[in-house]
């Protein structure tokens, strides 16, 4: 769920939560005709043996604040918890709430405009910073030993030498890889899930596809992508934007 919207979700579930108490509510007064009804007693926990949580009550009530609790940790500094915490009151109690539905919507509305305004310049300060860490690091990188670089701004180094052939553009190629992030982090590799992996030359980066045609069948290179030749400002899954990414890959065979 995007990190923006995820304040919606515990309103959901109290919602959930509010709509259950109220059938249950309804079906009581039905049932008791008007008489007044006992509140539930707790019970065994559900869970026997948890520090602070002896009852089922205290472990569903635990629970479900658990949940929204970590739900709503994104707007954690926009919310007041006393008022959280008199707005579920008030409605468990069945007081006139101090906002109309529509009211309601038009906050909800608002709101979520400046999460996603807070959330695009967040992201933009990051990608501006990953950009200038990358060609800083790539500025640095090319005067290696044994680094090239191509006239698009890949370099790469020659870990093994290859005797067979090189693939073209059009072709797909069996390979083993390990994508990482300029700190280190592996965000993708074959090696870990135990098998090579195929790719037609056409549908990956331009990075990407443009070292493996360097490469012969048998070598094993490390290529470090700059990121207007990986995912570029809007980077993608767990690659941030503007991210340089390094890949270590050996070529195993071109896929007839």
């Amino acid at each position: 769920m995007n990190p923006v919207l995820r304040f919606a979700a515990p309103l959901v579930l109290a919602s959930l939560v509010l709509s259950l108490s109220a059938c249950k509510s309804e079906t009581t007064d039905e049932a008791a005709a008007g008489e007044e009804t006992a509140a539930a007693e707790p019970g065994a926990p559900i869970i026997p043996g948890i520090e602070g949580l002896a009852t089922d009550r205290d472990q569903v009530s635990y629970m479900i604040g658990l949940d929204i609790g970590n739900s709503m940790k994104v707007i954690k500094d926009d919310l007041d918890l006393d008022v959280v915490r008199q707005a579920m009151q008030d409605a468990f109690d069945g007081k006139d709430a101090k906002l109309t539905d529509e009211q309601m919507k038009t906050i909800q509305e608002a709101f979520t405009v400046r999460l996603q305004e807070r959330q695009a310049a967040e992201q933009a300060a990051k990608a501006a910073a990953a950009k200038a860490e990358g060609e800083a690091f790539l500025a640095s990188n090319k005067d290696q030993a044994g680094v090239q670089v191509t006239g698009s701004g890949l370099q790469y180094r020659v870990e093994r030498a290859g005797n067979g052939a090189s693939p073209e553009a059009s072709d797909v190629v069996r390979v083993h890889y390990k994508g990482m992030l300029l700190d280190g982090e592996v965000f993708d590799s074959s090696y870990d899930r135990g098998q090579p992996a195929e790719f037609g030359l056409g549908q990956v980066i331009p990075g990407w596809s443009e070292g493996v045609q360097l490469m012969k069948v048998g070598s094993k290179y490390t290529f470090w992508i700059p990121a207007e030749l990986a995912y570029g400002e809007a980077g993608g899954g767990p690659i941030p934007g503007n991210a340089m990414l390094t890949f270590e890959v050996e070529l195993l065979d071109i896929v007839k």
